[in-house]
């Protein structure tokens, strides 16, 4: 209801300040507009806060979880996306090209609220989303010359060629994971020395707990009044790219969360697992599409109804995930 009103509040903002999109997008932290930046931030912080980071080497040392994640995430999903791409906009090349961005740039933000309100595990996401980080700006570029270059070359389908700055990629994950991420560590440590685990978890997180989705309403009010025009004016477009976004995600994050059951990974692993595979990082491709084709672009315009689409589509899957939960684990195994 709340990510609904935020929604609603953001478009009307949109459309009754003219002026606010250019305000908002004034001042600009690695290609996203400040107030975003702070929202993603602010969202981000007591999330990483939460995490046991003396069990990381727990987490790191499930093989089932950590190879599952990174197939889904660099095989499975840039393909699934390519593939919804080219079979919804095949038409659309500019638009096309955008959801392949998208489909490239795994999450490492807001996933971690999805997973939080599913009851994934804190430490597992805050791993996964660690190796994404570092694979996305290994790989990034080179996945993102491969799927719009030489793939589409190899099926003889038109190219699209694309230049992509290591820096900007590294950039954004050093921003909006890692200012958070070494807050968080920080936090724990400071408050588990200094007062006790017991006071940290049973005082102290309750207390900051709530900014996650404070953060994330601000966010996506901020978001939703900078597109406001957008999702007034060109409403067809919008329904063309958030097609293969809904298609996306449903396949990545049931085929994902059945992976995890077959595996007979626990229920909190299963739905990290699931809701790592199916985020995506928008933020990133936003600035590259805008970076490389302009902030006019189609390609930028299909960046940004992304994160519209996610917001929703992901809240669905939380619920999803809690029947799935009662579905087929009993005490967190599966049944």
């Amino acid at each position: 209801m709340w990510i609904g009103a935020a929604m609603l509040a953001g478009i009307v903002l949109g459309r009754l300040i003219p002026t606010l999109n250019r305000t908002l997008n004034h001042v600009q932290v690695a290609g996203t507009s400040l107030p975003i930046a702070i929202g993603l931030l602010v969202m981000m912080y007591p999330v990483l806060a939460k995490v046991r980071y003396g069990e990381v080497g727990v987490v790191a040392a499930d093989r089932r979880l950590l190879v599952s994640s990174l197939i889904l995430n660099w095989l499975v999903g840039p393909l699934v996306m390519f593939a919804l791409a080219w079979i919804f906009l095949g038409d659309l090349p500019a638009y096309r090209t955008g959801l392949i961005l998208i489909g490239l740039a795994r999450c490492i933000a807001m996933v971690l609220i999805w997973n939080d309100l599913a009851c994934g595990d804190a430490t597992a996401a805050a791993v996964l989303v660690a190796v994404n980080s570092i694979f996305q700006i290994v790989a990034y570029a080179g996945l993102g010359y491969f799927y719009l270059e030489v793939l589409p070359r190899l099926l003889g389908l038109s190219v699209a060629n694309i230049h992509v700055s290591m820096w900007m990629i590294a950039r954004s994950v050093l921003i909006f994971l890692g200012v958070p991420l070494v807050a968080g560590y920080l936090t724990r440590r400071v408050g588990e020395r200094t007062r006790g685990r017991t006071w940290y978890e049973g005082r102290f997180l309750p207390w900051i707990g709530p900014f996650a989705l404070y953060g994330l309403l601000f966010t996506v009010v901020v978001l939703f009044a900078l597109q406001g025009d957008t999702i007034t004016h060109r409403p067809l477009d919008v329904v063309r790219v958030a097609l293969p976004l809904l298609a996306y995600f449903a396949i990545m994050w049931s085929g994902s969360f059945a992976l995890g059951v077959g595996l007979r990974l626990p229920y909190a692993r299963t739905a990290t697992l699931a809701f790592t595979a199916a985020g995506n990082n928008f933020e990133l491709a936003i600035a590259v599409a805008i970076g490389t084709f302009g902030v006019t672009s189609g390609q930028a315009l299909a960046g940004v109804v992304g994160p519209l689409i996610e917001v929703p589509a992901l809240v669905a899957l939380v619920y999803v995930a809690q029947w799935a939960r009662r579905r087929f684990y009993a005490d967190g195994r599966v049944q």
